[in-house]
């Protein structure tokens, strides 16, 4: 008897040509991968700092020499336009250098302070790996967002099984494919990265598999659906879930780079950006003239799937419905849009137009909830303060930029916006920054990657006490005795007993 297994289509979202097939791997297939990335996490963790570093530096050499060729299939299978595929890549490429290069440094053991009350303790800290990862990764940037938590989890010690979005599942069997052929340098075949595909209930397969931690980026609402099937085997979870990011706009700014910063943080991959711009909020005194230099830079922007298109399809059909019903609401809600499309151009799916809408009230979905797509809302303020308490409102909490010449004042509304990320003066400038952690608070979910944060995500501190000499005090025996009790309490009352004053200052005024 034949048995057919389901099988998963890419399609090149601007033609719809099929690209490749891939097999929906259910519930066996991902659990024998789990198994054997136990196995390979064993070989992979005993390598030890040095031998994960030079094999790590062989997959970015590796990505490095072949970069062309993996930005063009993230071309084709996304639409991005050849460039930004290669800028995601390149990124991609920076973190699994800093991973590999600050692993030992920060997750190698170290000594802590013991105490007086445990001065014959020698104590340590230590970061071991977690064992297997499970890596759910997005479609809008199918390198980079997962190479994220990959990277790091690898230069932790751990090994991977990574499903990528059912939409870009060839860029996903590349990635791995790729991290092969760099072991097979070495002479080594181990599955310490392994890849599964399929759609929602892959996904939800790996989660239940008993993973040491599943790393997901997605929707709010898929991550639900992710933390309750991890729920069932206490699976811990890092999730980033998307956001609303604001961009804030002081009235003394260069106007003319909040204006491009705003365009690009906004339009660029046709808005498919979870730190991406989606709202801006200008001092009274600029909003028009902003407005201005902002429709002048929208205006220039063509959508298309040609080297002189600005940005690509909508990677995803629905993604488009989605933008359509949130402008829609926006217009029907009072707002407008301001500037016009480019030559008067129609654009007709799988493209939307960019659009920059004013007078859009805060209650609208185009402003409480993720549009992703190539639109804007910009909103006039009093000032800073009452910009960061607009964008503060939403639920969402993950970039957000400020632009201002005032460097206290744009350091304190970076400080006072509730999101994981701020940049001032420029957009998305902590994604380009290998040490930062990235992540977000609220419904844009929780925990970190990147950066000496996203090592230890993928780690499991462990502590060591080793007793180097006898206690002074026999305190953890039923050989205790009244007199060690009393000078315990004699010391501790002398030690913390005494009521606080602060020092006074020995300067006058």
């Amino acid at each position: 008897m034949l048995y057919w297994s389901a099988m998963l289509e890419t399609f090149n979202p601007a033609t719809g040509e099929v690209l490749a097939t891939f097999p929906v791997d259910g519930r066996r297939e991902v659990d024998a991968a789990v198994a054997a990335g136990r196995e390979a996490a064993v070989w992979w963790a005993e390598l030890g700092w040095a031998g994960r570093r030079i094999r790590l530096l062989a997959w970015k050499s590796h990505l490095t020499r072949y970069l062309d060729r993996f930005a063009q299939l993230v071309h084709t299978e996304t639409g991005k336009p050849l460039d930004d595929a290669r800028l995601e890549v390149i990124l991609a490429i920076l973190h699994i250098d800093w991973a590999a290069r600050h692993a030992r440094r920060v997750l190698r053991p170290r000594r802590v302070r013991s105490g007086l009350a445990a001065i014959n303790q020698a104590a340590t800290v230590e970061y071991q790996p977690l064992g297997v990862v499970g890596v759910i990764g997005p479609w809008n940037y199918p390198v980079f967002t997962p190479v994220g938590s990959i990277a790091y989890a690898l230069a932790a010690g751990n090994a991977v099984v990574f499903k990528p979005s059912e939409l870009t599942p060839a860029t996903g069997e590349a990635l791995v494919r790729s991290f092969g052929e760099a072991l097979g340098i070495f002479g080594e075949s181990q599955p310490v990265l392994q890849l599964v595909t399929g759609a929602g209930s892959t996904g939800e397969a790996l989660a239940r598999s008993g993973v040491a931690k599943i790393a997901f980026t997605g929707s709010a609402a898929t991550a639900r659906k992710v933390m309750a099937a991890a729920a069932d085997t206490l699976t811990p979870v890092v999730a980033e879930c998307g956001g609303k990011d604001a961009l804030l706009v002081g009235a003394d700014a260069d106007l003319d780079a909040a204006a491009d910063a705003a365009a690009w943080g906004a339009m660029s991959n046709a808005g498919q950006t979870c730190i991406g711009i989606e709202r801006v909020y200008v001092a009274d005194a600029v909003y028009h003239t902003f407005l201005e230099r902002l429709a002048q830079r929208v205006s220039g922007l063509r959508p298309g799937f040609d080297p002189e298109a600005s940005y690509g399809p909508m990677t995803s059909s629905a993604q488009g419905e989605i933008v359509a019903k949130h402008v829609a609401d926006a217009l029907a809600q009072g707002g407008r849009p301001w500037g016009s499309a480019p030559d008067g151009e129609d654009v007709v799916a799988p493209y939307v137009r960019p659009m920059v809408l004013t007078e859009v009230p805060e209650h609208s979905t185009a402003v409480t909830e993720e549009t992703f797509g190539p639109t804007v809302t910009v909103t006039p303020v009093v000032n800073l303060a009452e910009a960061v308490s607009f964008a503060n409102a939403g639920r969402y909490g993950l970039g957000s930029a400020v632009f201002t010449k005032d460097r206290s004042a744009g350091m304190a509304a970076a400080r006072s916006l509730r999101t994981g990320m701020t940049s001032v003066n420029s957009v998305l400038g902590f994604a380009i920054v290998p040490a930062l952690p990235f992540g977000g608070v609220g419904e844009s979910g929780f925990g970190r990657i990147h950066g000496a944060d996203g090592l230890r995500e993928f780690a499991r501190a462990k502590s060591i006490t080793r007793q180097r000499m006898r206690p002074l005090l026999n305190l953890t025996s039923f050989g205790r005795t009244d007199r060690d009790m009393r000078r315990l309490v004699t010391f501790v009352t002398l030690l913390h007993g005494r009521l606080y004053r602060p020092r006074r200052s020995r300067w006058r005024r």
